[in-house]
């Protein structure tokens, strides 16, 4: 198996592969220690047997840049097939601010082709290429050089029965005319705006057991400095402070180094230096913020009134409406979403693009009062009301 470390290797392989229809692409990555991903190595694949058709990209190497994988990715003519591509779309935009298109992701694929909820690489290959994956080299340090033969052996397979699992899943959806319907969950994926967190907007994740507004200012300007803190430092925003130390410190507004020495959670290393200096002046911007510019918890549909009767007859929909196409359910709606039409917000994914196509029309008829449900034997049918 052949390990590319330098940009002209690279480009001779980009190249070769721009001639195919399509490249099956994954990454290994460490993230433990960091708040960005550290990209340890990058494997490709064109359609083919012979052992050039597959390699391994060293990042790690000195004499490497990945501007040519950048210029394949940005080649429309070639479809860049991964499976799971989230954390993988994340490390290319960060890096490079470069999304692959057009993008094919055989977990979304595999999804509405009836394979299940999430299926796992492993899955599909058992199933469709009748072959089993060696996942013991999964979990060891992809940045230690010199890789060993189990890891190589490892990554590449990520990539290779990949071929064979798009080549089935792309047909089964030619057939069926759902080919649009993946390019649908795609669009998101490649939306800047999941990857980009933005400090301001980070108090957000934060759970919390009050809607105060200047309990709240406090959490937004503390979230703030920590999201700050870990990108401009590139460490886990636990390496700052953990959730728990967060709210604490919001309750405790302390206002003094000393205050900080009597923190429950607070890390030791967060009582003194930038961390500390960082908290004490994040609550303090926090107890001095306006009412006008205090954050509000935007809880209206918290507050929706849902019937619980009309949500229980939206999920038997539901799942006779996808056995019946061959969905995964978790796909179509959620069950958070279907209490929210129970409730009758109407601004649901579940009732745009195919989604409505599939499951929303009749769910909509169903609130209305225009259909019943009827059980006969194991079938649920609609009845015109």
């Amino acid at each position: 198996m052949k390990t590319l470390t330098t940009t002209q290797d690279l480009a001779d392989f980009c190249a070769a592969a721009a001639t195919h229809p399509y490249v099956t692409v994954d990454t290994e990555f460490l993230r433990e220690r960091t708040y960005y991903s550290k990209l340890c190595l990058v494997q490709l694949a064109y359609p083919g047997e012979g052992e050039d058709s597959a390699v391994l990209v060293d990042p790690l190497a000195e004499d490497l840049s990945l501007d040519p994988l950048y210029d394949l990715f940005r080649n429309e003519a070639v479809v860049k097939v991964f499976h799971a591509a989230r954390q993988d779309l994340e490390i290319f935009w960060v890096d490079a601010g470069v999304f692959p298109k057009p993008l094919f992701d055989t977990q979304v694929a595999a999804m509405v082709c009836g394979f299940g909820e999430q299926v796992g690489y492993e899955t599909l290959v058992r199933k469709i290429c009748r072959q089993g994956v060696d996942k013991t080299s999964r979990f060891t340090d992809w940045s230690r050089r010199p890789l060993t033969d189990a890891q190589k052996t490892y990554a590449l397979a990520d990539v290779t029965h990949l071929r064979r699992v798009y080549e089935h899943l792309s047909a089964e959806l030619e057939k069926s005319g759902r080919t649009h319907w993946v390019a649908e969950e795609l669009q998101t994926l490649t939306d800047p705006t999941i990857y980009d967190i933005r400090p301001e907007e980070a108090w957000r994740r934060i759970k919390t057991r009050t809607s105060s507004g200047k309990f709240l200012a406090v959490v937004r300007e503390l979230a703030a400095f920590r999201e700050n803190h870990a990108q401009t430092n590139n460490i886990p925003r636990s390496r700052v402070f953990k959730d728990d130390a967060l709210i604490e410190l919001a309750s405790t507004k302390p206002r003094t180094h000393a205050d900080l020495g009597g923190s429950r959670l607070l890390l030791r290393e967060a009582r003194k230096g930038a961390i500390a200096d960082g908290i004490l002046e994040a609550v303090k911007r926090g107890t001095e913020c306006p009412p006008e510019q205090m954050p509000k918890v935007e809880n209206g549909r918290e507050n929706l009134q849902v019937n619980p009767a009309l949500a229980d007859l939206l999920r038997v929909l539901l799942k006779a409406k996808t056995e019946n196409e061959g969905v995964a359910a978790k796909l179509i709606a959620s069950s958070a979403d279907l209490d929210l039409i129970a409730a009758g917000e109407r601004d649901v994914s579940a009732l745009t693009g195919w989604r409505y196509e599939v499951f929303g029309e009749d769910a909509l008829r169903l609130c209305d009062g225009k259909v019943a449900l009827a059980a006969k034997g194991q079938t649920i049918r609609l009845i015109q009301l």
